[in-house]
């Protein structure tokens, strides 16, 4: 009889184990990770990783390492309902791996007591400034037509680029069919954004809801919802801004009055000359072009950013550019790419006849949002103006690099032409300072 009993005994235990084991809360049908993508955080041995799930996992984990996973950290979920008649709804999740160790390769995957997502893995960058900054940036890039898309997965899983850099207009758009189109676009750019840092700014295409599926789905730096910030890699400061709010004034102005005081702050601080002289070169990068020769586009006309708001003229960014000496400048938006000679207010400033781009007297151009989408490309004027320099209707995307603290490398892929470099020059400045003499 005691015998009995005490199978009985350790019976009910184990029943009552497995009970706390599967009860109840893993009934769990969509609680597998997807949608991962990394960026970085306040620094660029913070990594941020962020993906969704479409049950509440009730936790957030990273499992990382060196070699193997030996650490976690935890973070938290957030639930984003898309404004669309489904109100669908996933909870999109973000947890920050920080100080790691620099020049490193770390293998992570990121899920919950419910699943884990397959294992990845990112290098972060080396310490300090002397060392070549390798980025891809376009913008632009629909789930469908995406000509670029596989060419920058093979790059990314190549270990080609220490960060990516995609300038607005995402999936085309992500708030299309009750946000389904966001979570395939997010599927189908995991092979690189998992791998490799992927910073971002909004387009006109996110303006759906108050630009909810961008604010809810990406993680950069800074605490403005993704829509502008800055970040130091190598010899650069990066600055992200949103052109967007020049053009939707529904949404009033405060953001776009937010923007303009922190980025004459950013700025300003990038000036100081202590931080001058550690990154001296500054890029900019936002969706709307300031300048463009595209036939098909009226923003080639009414450059808001450029020259502010109608009628007040408020906000302008161009004399900014001026004041603090910012080097290159990245647009998307026209589906082509458009190297600029060096210009300012219209005028060509180059640096001298044979060499344009050593030591010009205003900041270089390019606009390059023809990583494709379903709305095809644009075509350009027949005429280009003066400071046009180069123009392509062909699909692909830019590379960077960041050779050292004078030297700037930038290429063309042609994807129409299977991977050709089709453009490609030197940015070469041996002083880094504001254009006072424009």
């Amino acid at each position: 009889m005691k015998i009995l009993i005490f199978f009985l005994c350790v019976a009910f235990s184990r029943a009552k184990i497995e009970q706390q084991r599967v009860g109840p809360g893993y009934d769990c049908p969509y609680c597998q990770p997807e949608q991962v993508h990394i960026s970085f955080g306040e620094k660029t041995n913070d990594i941020v990783a962020t993906w969704s799930t479409f049950n509440d996992t009730g936790e957030s984990r990273a499992q990382y390492g060196v070699g193997q996973m030996d650490q976690e950290a935890s973070g938290r979920s957030t639930l984003f309902v898309d404004g669309g008649h489904e109100r669908r709804a996933q909870f999109i999740h973000r947890v920050l791996m920080k100080d790691l160790k620099h020049d490193t390769t770390y293998v992570y995957h990121v899920g919950s007591e419910f699943g884990w997502s397959e294992e990845f893995w990112f290098k972060t960058p080396p310490v300090g400034e002397d060392w070549v900054v390798r980025a891809a940036i376009f913008g632009d890039m629909g789930n469908k037509n995406a000509h670029a898309l596989s060419y920058l997965q093979d790059e990314a899983q190549r270990g080609h680029f220490d960060l990516i850099i995609h300038v607005g207009d995402f999936a085309y758009d992500m708030h299309d069919d009750n946000a389904r189109v966001g979570d395939q676009f997010m599927r189908q750019v995991q092979p690189l954004a998992a791998l490799v840092p992927y910073m971002t700014c909004p387009g006109n295409h996110e303006e759906a809801y108050n630009f909810s599926n961008y604010r809810a789905r990406f993680s950069m730096p800074g605490g403005a919802e993704s829509l502008y910030y800055s970040y130091d890699v190598g010899p650069v400061h990066f600055v992200s801004i949103s052109t967007e709010p020049y053009y939707f004034l529904q949404y009033g102005l405060k953001v776009l009055e937010n923007q303009f005081r922190w980025l004459h702050r950013d700025l300003s601080e990038a000036n100081r000359e202590e931080n001058r002289a550690k990154r001296p070169w500054i890029v900019l990068y936002g969706h709307r072009p300031m300048y463009c020769s595209n036939s098909d586009d009226i923003d080639c006309s009414f450059e808001y950013t450029r020259k502010g708001l109608p009628i007040w003229g408020s906000y302008g960014m161009e004399p900014l550019l001026k004041q603090y000496g910012v080097d290159l400048v990245v647009w998307a938006h026209e589906h082509s790419y458009e190297r600029l000679w060096p210009v300012y207010d219209e005028q060509v400033y180059n640096g001298s006849l044979h060499q344009p781009y050593t030591n010009p007297g205003a900041p270089v151009h390019i606009v390059t949002g023809s990583a494709g989408c379903q709305e095809r490309i644009d075509p350009f004027v027949s005429k280009p103006p003066s400071w046009s320099a180069f123009r392509s209707t062909d699909y692909g995307y830019t590379r960077f690099f960041a050779h050292n603290k004078t030297h700037i490398h930038i290429e063309q892929v042609d994807v129409d032409l299977k991977g050709e470099v089709i453009d490609s020059f030197w940015l070469i400045k041996h002083r880094h300072h504001p254009f006072y003499h424009l």
